[in-house]
């Protein structure tokens, strides 16, 4: 299948080759580019690293100022001071169109930097870097939110709104972006006096602040004495002298003891976490207030399709009520696989729940992940998305060789975007192995928008995909497993969202949406892994070649079915205790009795006590819908 996949790679590239006479505006593209398979297969790997030692040095995404470190506050003075020019142009500037393409020029010097410094800051394995880039996205977040609130910047929009003749003479995306600038201005405060507008910006840089102190904590392992654990079980965790660190909740190993000790020791309260934790939803509470809402939940959820926290309780009560029962009968199922596997201690406890249900699937349906692991190789399942984009979208990828300095690391892979007759569309930074320090989590970064520049070229888009794929081995690629396969493909649909999103203004390009909308295409894109047509075009055996069965596919997706309520419903609990956190203050109990209240009612496992559900929520921000969270 691969072979067949790489001989019409070349045609498609024929067609795009085509485009660099297609005339102005559109992207010519670079005979450099090799099929997109191949840059994941493991030979690729150790030749591309050769490669790319070679050739003009640059810096990272190709930004000449980041070959260092100290790179970063050159990139952010430039972007200050471009800042602050078109500040004063805006503001001089009669109402008209070119008063949104000013304010979208300004938000993307801006976003420029801080989107690609909020990436760095987590995933860059240079401490330097990192913290470069953080302290860039503190100082850019402090210059954007005193913006929200400059009084002669905003009445430069307010002119521009209020002229209604001007304003019926814009096309619906200039009006409805000049509604969204402007809808930024009221919910950051600009309609307070002077020192309340202060006191906005003060609290939203301390929001900032806590919120990458707490994120950061997260991400953090536990330390216990060795001796405090059986000895039989202290291999599963890294040894630190006398102490073991527990990094993770260990939640598919199959001795009922090392999830327990995983579960209670990873999720043990941590004091500094707990007071920052208070600390971010009081700041938030009070930014809410300050600038005319209830509560914070009401600010954040304004802007989406939801509306109102009203409207989300009303959809977790139902969805809560329609999966009750079916979830009582999952948790009944699961007690009794463990009182099966471990009669001595039946008793159902929340570290037993993925691992459980992941056993009852298997045993139904056959579905033990190492049985499919070797039919979805990396370099397949890109085969397969590259293969269904051109189906559906008319669209290519192509593996491009990057420059020396140009990733964060020798792993990462450079895909071009490559439409049929619009030539090329943008960049995909592809980083998904695992390294340590790497955050494990799977996710999309927007690190350039795309948008129509004033020489009437257009801005391509770049993102990152983050995973935590295994590396290959000697003896075969890195081979996925159903979930890492599907993963991957609803990161892609975000990837794709970024690239064909292809608007006019930076500020609405891409998954800059509405977020409770911005998870739809990806959602979309796990139906796709999870169909046989789809499926059966690039799962392929990697030693023999041989298809996946159809009737392995089709137990693959019944098996979905099993304890599905059970699942959804711990997203509900989550989504739940999120609105509680950020509803009215103060709150009537500390958060750890919040948490124990609210798991017990919405999830129905009993409380642990000692633990918090920090790791688990790994971004604390309003979420309504967190079975779409990313």
């Amino acid at each position: 299948m691969l072979g067949g996949c790489r001989r019409a790679l070349p045609a498609a590239l024929g067609r795009a080759l085509r485009v660099r006479s297609a005339g102005p505006g559109r992207r010519a593209v670079s005979t450099s580019w090799c099929p997109v398979g191949a840059a994941f297969d493991a030979k690729q790997q150790r030749e591309q690293r050769r490669g790319s030692a070679a050739g003009r040095e640059t810096g990272l995404f190709g930004v000449p100022e980041l070959s260092c470190p100290e790179g970063f506050q050159e990139a952010q003075d430039k972007a200050l001071q471009e800042s602050e020019q078109l500040v004063q142009k805006a503001c001089s500037t009669p109402p008209g169109p070119e008063t949104v393409m000013i304010f979208d020029q300004l938000s993307d010097g801006l976003c420029r930097v801080a989107d690609l410094a909020d990436f760095v800051k987590i995933a860059h394995p240079d401490f330097a870097f990192r913290e470069a880039a953080e302290e860039a996205c503190r100082n850019i977040g402090t210059v954007v939110e005193k913006l929200n609130t400059d009084v002669e910047l905003c009445q430069s929009l307010r002119r521009l709104l209020a002229d209604e003749i001007v304003m019926s003479s814009l096309d619906p995306e200039t009006r409805r972006v000049a509604e969204l600038f402007m809808f930024d201005f009221e919910i950051s405060g600009i309609h307070l006096d002077e020192e309340k507008r202060k006191k906005a910006v003060n609290l939203n840089v301390r929001i900032l602040d806590l919120c990458n102190e707490f994120l950061t904590g997260t991400h953090l392992p536990n330390k216990i004495d060795k001796h405090v654990l059986p000895e039989h079980i202290r291999y599963n965790f890294t040894a630190e002298g006398n102490y073991l660190q527990v990094a993770g909740l260990h939640a598919d190993c199959p001795d009922d003891l090392v999830r327990e000790a995983a579960y209670k020791i990873f999720l043990y309260p941590n004091a500094e976490q707990l007071s920052r934790l208070e600390e971010l939803l009081a700041s938030r509470n009070s930014l809410a207030q300050l600038v005319g809402y209830d509560t914070f939940a009401h600010r954040a959820l304004q802007g989406t399709m939801a509306r109102n926290p009203e409207t989300v309780r009303q959809f977790l009560d139902l969805l809560s009520d329609q999966l009750s029962k079916r979830t009582q009968k999952d948790f009944e199922m699961m007690t009794k696989m463990k009182m099966k596997l471990n009669p001595q201690n039946s008793k159902l406890m929340p570290w037993d729940h993925p691992y459980y249900s992941g056993v009852l699937r298997a045993e139904r349906y056959n579905v033990d992940p190492g049985l499919y692991c070797p039919f979805f190789s990396l370099g397949a399942c890109m085969e397969g998305l590259n293969s269904l984009f051109s189906q559906l979208l008319g669209i290519s990828l192509y593996a491009e060789q990057t420059r020396r300095g140009e990733i964060w690391s020798e792993d990462v892979r450079k895909l071009a975007v490559v439409h049929e007759t619009e030539g090329l569309l943008g960049y995909i930074y592809c980083d998904f192995f695992q390294r340590p320090d790497k955050p494990h989590q799977d996710c999309h970064f927007t690190v350039r928008g795309g948008r129509r520049k004033e020489n009437g070229e257009y801005q391509l888009p770049v993102v990152v995909l983050m995973l935590s794929l295994p590396h290959s081995t000697r003896g075969a690629p890195t081979l996925l497993s159903p979930g890492m396969m599907e993963n991957l493909f609803h990161e892609m649909g975000h990837a794709m969202h970024s690239m064909l999103g292809r608007t006019r203004y930076q500020h609405v390009t891409g998954t800059r949406c509405p977020t409770d909308f911005a998870e739809v295409p990806s959602i979309l894109m796990e139906y796709f892994a999870n169909d046989y047509r789809v499926v059966n075009q690039f799962a392929r055996h990697y030693k023999t070649g041989q298809p996946l069965p159809k009737n392995m596919v089709s137990r693959l997706c019944e098996s979905k079915k099993v304890c599905a309520a059970a699942d959804m419903q711990l997203q509900v609990f989550y989504a739940a205790l999120d609105q509680i956190y950020h509803g009215k203050h103060p709150l009537k109990k500390s958060t750890t009795e919040i948490l124990k209240e609210t798991q017990e009612k919405v999830y129905g496992l009993p409380y642990v006590p000692n633990t918090v559900c920090f790791r688990n929520c790994l971004q604390l921000k309003i979420l309504w819908m967190p079975l779409f969270q990313t």
